[in-house]
């Protein structure tokens, strides 16, 4: 292989080595993706169990998933007139 050795963002490095389980495929994500959003927005700190709870490791690692999530926290937050900033810095950790 021929070319300049470039190291990765760190952004890449963080999903490549994040935790993978418990799994969620896409469409699991896009079904549950409703009720995370709510509980993001509704439950405060409250840790969510099960297929919930494998949420954040899927969001971390999918881009479009993560992005289907911010959206529609986004949306639903202002249509119920609620702040999206702590929500979304639990959708979106560092």
């Amino acid at each position: 292989m021929t070319g300049v050795d470039r190291p990765l963002p760190a952004d890449a490095v963080r999903r490549l080595t994040a935790d993978p389980g418990p799994w969620l495929s896409c469409d699991d994500c896009f079904r549950l993706v409703d009720r995370y959003v709510e509980g993001l927005l509704t439950g405060g700190a409250r840790p969510m169990r099960g297929e919930l709870g494998a949420m954040p490791g899927h969001l971390s690692g999918c881009p479009a998933c993560s992005e289907e999530a911010t959206t529609l926290l986004l949306l639903a937050a202002a249509e119920a007139g609620i702040d999206p900033a702590p929500a979304l810095q639990r959708l979106l950790p560092d």
